[in-house]
């Protein structure tokens, strides 16, 4: 019962830098009463009274600094009060449309002796957390709530597809044993009035899309002029000391909740949970290969794979083939996944992909999103993907041809240049061109270099060529993403070439690699 004592402590310190921002708006307030009533009882400073003008004066001084300390408390107050919340990006189920999933909560939750989640939502992260729900009508972040409802239980949907089902219950008991705390009446005011004063700041910078317990914030608001703007400044720096105030015992409550939670929840399957931990490592890392790897160039060409989390479970069902380490992981499959928790799995994933296509990439250059199957991949996002990245390679090249001539979109063009030295300006001219033309993705690649730009156009123009010439094929890898098939075969041993033609202007390896696979240098490229 440490843990429990120790969270409700700190839940108590921040109550009470909540009453003391109360006491010190309304104190000046009380002074001033105070010395008014003494002024018309005759008690302090009664007319004629040798101390009569000092006391007059130091009514009016207290009352005006009453006046000001209540408007900016007043306007401290509707700022947290109109202020919106966090909200996590995800995909809300109803019962209706995982019945089992819910019911294996509720007997979690029972077996545990806490309050069930309200509903459940599902997020593209490998995370799974509660996320408290703010009451219909909140008074304001000053004064008690009478109640709140049951947190919303978010799960990271690669978990229900990768994990069998008695894995996720396990993963899930510490989660849904933190719903004890939710229900502390002490803890729930504290966690409203720190999330008060978290959407306070961030309505007025706006807050980064982030997952793993990240949040959506509302869109900035336009900058204001005048007495509003400084009403705004005193306000966020009132809201900032409060939070600073805050910061540690927020900190330490958190923990102390999570340690309560896990405590309770050692008492339901805990020998699997630990087995469990180890899927969440490799889902996680199957995940993010999957986004990076395979979705990313689709994203780019403005369509998003409807079926992101089936497609993690081949991702990492192809990683257990490969890798000795993880033999065992490919035993577990025989076991009942637990999307079948779901009535609609594959209607649910193409919410949650929609979802991380928005969320990681944002709007397509297009203006809408298209669709993707996993069947039609090799066609519509290798194939159309190469020819994007060489169309952008010819028209930098035409840039730096002699007065502007273009040229004829063919390998002959590309080497002549390269081995010519000119590696550097053209890596140099592609990336001003795809700076312009290209929507970064900020949360799933890190800056590349005109250079690492160049090595990956060559590549797409060669595969091109490959594709147009030889009998190469698009093909798909679940792990490595787009991948070039000749005469049915990954080839894995065109990077080499490629950056000895790029990095050093050493054109001769890659140029035997083309002969190797009869790739024809002469003849167009199809952009």
């Amino acid at each position: 019962m440490a843990a429990v004592d120790t969270a409700r402590a700190h839940a108590q310190a921040v109550l009470r830098v909540r009453g003391l921002a109360r006491a010190a708006a309304v104190l000046p307030a009380a002074v001033a009463v105070v010395l008014l009533a003494g002024r018309f009882t005759g008690r302090i400073g009664a007319p004629g009274a040798a101390d009569a003008a000092g006391w007059d004066a130091a009514r009016w001084a207290v009352c005006a600094v009453a006046a000001l300390t209540l408007l900016v408390a007043g306007l401290t107050a509707r700022a947290l009060r109109r202020a919106e919340p966090p909200r996590t990006p995800a995909v809300p189920l109803d019962r209706a449309e995982a019945p089992e999933l819910y019911r294996l909560i509720d007997e979690l939750a029972g077996r545990l002796d806490v309050p069930a989640p309200s509903t459940v939502a599902l997020t593209p992260d490998c995370d799974s957390w509660l996320e408290d729900v703010p009451p219909p009508r909140r008074p304001g972040p000053l004064r008690p709530h009478p109640g709140a409802p049951a947190p919303v239980l978010v799960i990271g949907s690669p978990f229900l597809w990768w994990m069998r089902a008695g894995e996720l219950r396990a993963l899930l008991a510490p989660v849904v044993a933190g719903s004890a705390a939710s229900a502390d009446p002490e803890i729930a005011a504290a966690r409203r009035f720190l999330r008060s004063l978290d959407a306070c700041l961030d309505s007025g910078r706006g807050a980064a899309p982030g997952l793993g317990g990240g949040t959506l914030a509302a869109p900035p608001r336009p900058p204001r002029r005048g007495p509003a703007a400084l009403a705004d400044r005193i306000t966020r720096r009132i809201t900032r000391r409060l939070l600073g105030a805050c910061r540690g015992h927020s900190a330490e409550l958190e923990r102390s909740v999570a340690a309560w939670a896990s405590e309770q929840a050692r008492t339901v399957d805990y020998g699997l949970r630990i087995a469990a931990q180890e899927q969440v490592g490799l889902a996680y890392a199957g995940w993010d290969r999957l986004l990076t790897r395979v979705a990313l160039p689709a994203w780019r060409l403005g369509r998003h794979p409807a079926h992101l989390n089936a497609g993690v479970v081949s991702a990492l069902t192809e990683l257990s083939r490969r890798d000795r380490l993880a033999d065992g992981y490919g035993s577990r499959l025989g076991d009942r996944p637990a999307c079948d928790l779901l009535e609609q799995p594959g209607s649910v994933d193409r919410a949650v992909s929609r979802l991380a296509a928005e969320l990681f990439f944002g709007r397509p250059a297009a203006g809408a999103w298209h669709e993707l199957e996993w069947t039609d991949y090799p066609a519509e996002a290798v194939d159309a993907g190469w020819r994007a990245g060489a169309a952008a390679l010819q028209a930098a090249l035409d840039r730096l041809a002699p007065q502007s001539r273009p040229g004829a979109p063919t390998l002959t063009r590309l080497l002549v240049r390269l081995a010519e030295g000119d590696g550097e300006q053209l890596a140099a001219a592609l990336a001003a061109q795809l700076a312009r033309t290209t929507a970064p993705a900020p949360l799933l690649e890190p800056d590349r270099s005109g250079r690492d730009l160049l090595v990956d156009h060559v590549t797409a123009m060669v595969c091109c060529a490959a594709v147009d010439t030889a009998g190469g094929a698009p093909g798909l890898d679940w792990l490595d993403g787009p991948v070039l098939l000749l005469g049915g075969v990954r080839r894995t041993d065109l990077a080499g070439p490629v950056a000895q033609a790029v990095e050093q202007g050493q054109d001769g390896p890659l140029r035997a690699w083309l002969d190797a696979a009869d790739v024809r240098l002469e003849k167009p490229v199809r952009l």
